[in-house]
Formats: C-alpha cells, sequence, structure tokens
C-alpha cells in the first residue's frame, strides 16, 4: 500500500527526465542540417555572384598568372567537386584562405573574434537592461501615455539603421558634448598597454581587468559605450514589446487575480507573479536575437572603427575578397547554429512547456 501511490510519481520523473533527453539530443543533431544548409547556401551563392578569385585579384594580374591561381584554388574544376571538397574541408576544421592576403579564415576569427564577442555581449546588457524594466512599466500602465511612449520609441529602435543610430550618437555625444570618445576599442596609449598582457584573450575589457589598473578599464568602457547602445537599442526595442505582451497575458491571469485578492502588493504581482511567466519567451528568443546581434555588428564595427569580425568582413567585401566572405560566414552560421542550442537547452530547463 506505501509503495503503489510513489510508482506513477517516478514514472513520470522518469518520463520528464526521459523528455528531456530526448529534447536535447534531437536539437543537438539539428545543428548539422541548419549548418550544412547555411554553409550550402553560402556556397553557393558566392558562385552565383562570380569566381571569387577573378573578383579579388582578376584585375591585378596577367592571364597566366590568373589561371595559375585558379587552378592553386581549384576554381576550374567543377562545381559539384569544388563543393564536395569544400564540405570536407569544414569538416576538417579548414574554412578555408583568403585570397587578398592568404591569411587563414581561422587566424582571422581567432584574431578578432574575441571584439566581436564582447561588442555583443555589451549590447546584450543593455537590451536587457532597458527592455525588460521598460517591457514592465508599459504593462503594468498599459494603455496610458508611457505605454503609448515607450511602445513608439520601441518601434523606432528597431526600425532605425544601425548605421544612422551610429552616426547620430557620435555626432551628438562625441561631437556636440564630448563626453564619449568617437571611435576605436580604446585609447592608442591602452592599446598599446593590452598587447602587453601575458596571454591576451583579444577581449580587452578581461585583458583590463587582468590589469587591475582603473585608468585601463574605464578608457575600455568608455570606449564601449557608444557601440553597445548602437547595437543594443537595436534588440531592447524586441525585448520591451515581447515582455509588455507576455506580462499583459500573466496581469490578466486567474493565478495573479487569486494573489490580489490575497492582499499582495502590486509591484511584488508585476515583479514576481507576472514577470517570471514573461521571462520565458525572452529566453527562447534569445538566440535569434544573437544572431540578429552579430549580423548589426557588421555595421556598428564598421561605424565606429571597432575591429572585430564584423569590421574584417566589410574590408574583404570591399576587397571583392568572397573567399573570406564565404569563410567568415560559415564560421558564424556554425557559432549562430550552437548558440541557439544552448538558447534552447536552457530554455527548456526553465519551462517544460517547450519540450516536445
Amino acid at each position: 500500500m506505501d509503495t503503489e501511490p510513489t510508482k506513477p510519481a517516478a514514472q513520470r520523473s522518469a518520463k520528464s527526465g526521459g523528455g528531456l533527453g530526448r529534447y536535447v539530443l534531437i536539437r543537438f543533431l539539428l545543428i548539422f542540417p541548419t549548418v550544412f544548409i547555411l554553409v550550402t547556401l553560402v556556397f553557393f551563392l558566392m558562385r552565383i555572384i562570380g569566381n571569387p578569385i577573378v573578383a579579388s585579384v582578376g584585375g591585378r594580374l596577367t592571364q597566366a598568372q590568373l589561371q595559375e591561381r585558379l587552378h592553386a584554388a581549384g576554381y576550374d574544376r567543377p562545381v559539384i567537386v569544388q563543393y564536395l571538397e569544400y564540405l570536407g574541408n569544414i569538416a576538417r576544421g579548414d574554412f578555408g584562405t583568403t585570397a587578398t592576403d592568404h591569411r587563414p579564415i581561422t587566424e582571422i576569427i581567432v584574431t578578432y573574434g574575441g571584439a566581436t564577442a564582447e561588442l555583443v555581449f555589451y549590447a546584450l546588457i543593455v537590451a536587457l537592461v532597458l527592455g525588460i524594466p521598460l517591457g514592465m512599466l508599459a504593462a503594468y500602465l498599459r494603455d496610458k501615455w508611457p505605454d503609448v511612449l515607450l511602445r513608439a520609441l520601441a518601434i523606432l529602435t528597431y526600425a532605425t539603421p544601425v548605421f544612422f543610430g551610429g552616426l547620430l550618437m557620435k555626432l551628438v555625444f562625441s561631437v556636440w558634448l564630448g563626453w564619449l570618445p568617437l571611435g576605436d576599442r580604446a585609447s592608442t596609449r591602452v592599446e598599446l598597454a593590452l598587447d602587453q598582457v601575458p596571454g591576451a584573450t583579444g577581449i580587452y575589457i578581461i585583458d583590463a581587468l587582468r590589469t587591475g589598473n582603473g585608468q585601463i578599464i574605464g578608457d575600455v568602457l568608455l570606449h564601449a559605450v557608444l557601440p553597445a547602445l548602437t547595437l543594443g537599442l537595436l534588440t531592447a526595442g524586441i525585448f520591451l514589446r515581447l515582455v509588455r505582451a507576455n506580462m499583459i497575458g500573466s496581469l490578466g491571469s486567474e493565478y495573479v487575480d487569486a494573489a490580489r485578492s490575497r492582499g499582495v502588493r502590486e509591484s511584488r504581482l508585476v515583479r514576481t507573479h507576472a514577470f517570471r511567466p514573461a521571462l520565458v519567451p525572452i529566453i527562447t528568443v534569445m538566440g535569434l536575437q544573437i544572431a540578429m546581434l552579430l549580423g548589426g555588428s557588421v555595421l556598428t564595427e564598421t561605424t565606429f572603427g571597432w575591429r572585430g569580425l564584423g569590421f574584417e568582413l566589410n574590408q574583404y567585401l570591399s576587397a571583392r575578397d568572397f573567399v573570406a566572405v564565404q569563410g567568415i560566414v560559415a564560421i558564424l552560421a556554425v557559432i549562430v547554429a550552437v548558440t541557439n542550442f544552448v538558447v534552447d537547452v536552457v530554455a527548456a530547463l526553465i519551462d517544460p512547456r517547450v519540450r516536445f
């Protein structure tokens, strides 16, 4: 009699664990077709544009030199052969070599990837710090003038082109007010000091913290303010509207009405009872927003001279080095796919309803 009631509970627990394990396994396996499709699209789009070797160095070489370069790169073979070889190289971790400066793509990722990761992290912090509280405020003051103003602000930040927002911020805060630097990741003096840090990571804030010098840390953070705001506001508007919409539904639910009838304070209702369910959609779309931030980093880094992957990608685009573009975009596709997997797993741990 004592063991009968516990058996169904144990079975339910095992089933729940199995459901999570199955979900994680399926999401992990989906990484491979996702990366395969993205890499395939990038490969053939680059071939539709034209021969990458001809596009990057064709006008500066003789016909014989050009043919020699094409043969060395394998671009004189059938496209399907190039494609299969490209997939094989990616499977071995070889994403190619740039046509203009003959650098391995993996070396570019290692050199400049930390700068882009740092900028995306800053922008994500800005988006969360601004988007979530303002979304909560807009939901609580639904249809009042602060709500209308915040919704208009959310639409404005999302619709404003990144490069225009960056130029406008530079004009206001750097040129007119003189509060913040115009660009770069740090001042020249600080960059030289950070280059001397043993085992430098390329992520300036980490290297600055390792020095223990407050002036260096402050300089790095000061240079990050405008790029982080420019890129973070793009996502903050999305978070604001998402939190608002979900919290309006939570505030009108029966369990919130029950808590209100028990005399729970309104501030606690908003922070605890209504906010926690509204947080789950934020986590589920986090992966997509990180992909958007990576895309927006190209223009943001170019606008502020932030030497990251986006800046380098723009440089290679200007040089028509489509081999470099193809390799960098392929690696970014892998990063986005893995990030989405991690976010999906976190969302499943928080909310079992997202599992299938």
